[in-house]
């Protein structure tokens, strides 16, 4: 079996479905596994850190983990930084046999930094019979000194193992996602995949194939061709999911810019809002035509890129301004308080030539479009509220990135247009 830990709503468990074979999902979350249950991975809900490891000694192939990122992650408080010393502990003496997880866990100022460690008390069991051939592990970037760790163990068992930190936009995926990988095997050589996007698109050489250019946000969502990739989505929120991302009431999003109808492109192609009669209002709520019918979405052309948008959370001040064809700042889900809204800037040509120099109502995202920025199919049956949805999303490998890294572990070939994302 492939054993997948801390699995999620199944980023690694819909990559492996799309290369022809199935993992066994272990997650607590309620939500996550309903999730789980709905797109078909076979999931037993429990805690990762109670589970015995003897049902799978002997019979285990494969092993994935991705622990939770929260106390890792630039988007929390960031306390796992603080308990490292205290994680690097558990991973040594779980290395050796020794479990004391009990002592150092009241040590710890948050009680999710110990499941970092988690993996190596399962790999240590399996590795008693010579199990498994290959390990994958992701986690944010912060982590990679743990995965230095467990490298220096792995390689004393035998295996080839590569870590380091991997662009999800160079792998096809919608979104500029940093992440800390770490590959091992028994029966190959551990190297990362070969990336097929770049920032700028790359032509085939005698060195080799070249690369596409980076998928954009608007690519991925149907608006057409823009030049950049989205931001990281990331999630925040207790371990249940949190409180809604956005205000009740709120339903714009970015599908809402294509439907309203009240954006018309210049001359020189820069998109502004329509300046007809009631524009305002029909920016805010449509109009009976358009939302009976549908309009064409915004069209960003080679000019665009003179526009500049931001990304306002209620708890920053200040704001980075990025131009349209940079990648923008990360996406935070599941805290009220980080609610993100995109609005262009007064300044940027975006804004000009308008009846008013406000900027417009900001546009949000959807769950499902959230999902289609991860690489999820668009008909992926997410579970929960609004709240719980963005939290599983954010935290979710994108499949696409899981497939690459997978492939050569199960002997594949990959076909990244296996990963399709409309439904």
């Amino acid at each position: 079996m492939i054993l997948d830990l801390f699995a999620g709503p199944g980023g690694w468990s819909r990559a492996l479905h799309v290369l022809g074979v199935r993992d066994v999902g272990l997650e607590w979350d309620q939500w996550a596994c309903e999730t789980r249950a709905a797109a078909g991975p076979l999931t037993i809900r429990t805690d990762v850190a109670m589970y015995p490891t003897w049902p799978f000694v002997g019979r285990t192939h494969g092993v994935i983990a991705s622990p939770p990122c929260q106390a890792w992650s630039m988007a929390g408080k960031r306390l796992g930084l603080l308990d490292q010393p205290l994680v690097h502990a558990a991973v040594e003496d779980l290395a050796a046999g020794r479990d004391t997880r009990e002592r150092l866990l009241a040590a710890c100022r948050d009680e999710r930094s110990l499941l970092a460690a988690e993996p190596m008390r399962y790999l240590y069991a399996l590795n008693t019979v010579g199990g498994p051939d290959w390990v994958a592990m992701e986690e944010v970037p912060d982590i990679l000194p743990l995965w230095k760790q467990y490298a220096a163990v792995l390689r004393g068992w035998g295996f080839s193992v590569w870590y380091g930190i991997l662009n999800a936009a160079d792998f096809g995926v919608p979104q500029t996602r940093r992440r800390a990988i770490l590959l091992a095997s028994r029966v190959r050589t551990a190297r990362p995949p070969t990336p097929t996007h770049s920032q700028l698109a790359e032509p085939a050489t005698l060195f080799g194939p070249g690369r596409a250019r980076w998928v954009s946000m608007a690519e991925a969502l149907g608006w057409g061709a823009t030049d950049r990739p989205v931001p990281t989505v990331c999630a925040g929120g207790g371990p249940g999911g949190g409180p809604e991302p956005f205000p009740s009431g709120s339903r714009k999003t970015l599908s809402d810019a294509r439907e309203r109808g009240t954006w018309m492109p210049r001359r020189d192609g820069v998109v502004l809002p329509s300046r007809r009669e009631g524009a305002g209002r029909a920016a805010r709520h449509g109009t009976r035509e358009n939302q009976a019918a549908g309009a064409p979405g915004p069209t960003f052309t080679a000019k665009a890129h003179r526009g500049s948008w931001s990304l306002h959370s209620n708890n920053q001040a200040n704001t980075t301004v990025h131009p349209l064809f940079e990648p923008a700042s990360t996406l935070f889900f599941g805290h009220r308080a980080n609610e993100c809204t995109w609005v262009t800037e007064p300044t940027s040509p975006l804004a000009e030539d308008t009846e008013s120099p406000s900027v417009p109502e900001p546009i949000r995202i959807t769950a499902r479009e959230a999902g289609l920025l991860q690489t999820f199919p668009a008909d992926y049956p997410w579970a929960g509220n609004k709240g719980q949805q963005f939290s599983q999303i954010g935290n979710a490998v994108p499949p696409l990135l899981a497939g690459h890294l997978l492939a050569p572990h199960l002997g594949v070939a990959l076909d990244p247009a296996d990963f399709t994302l409309t439904a």
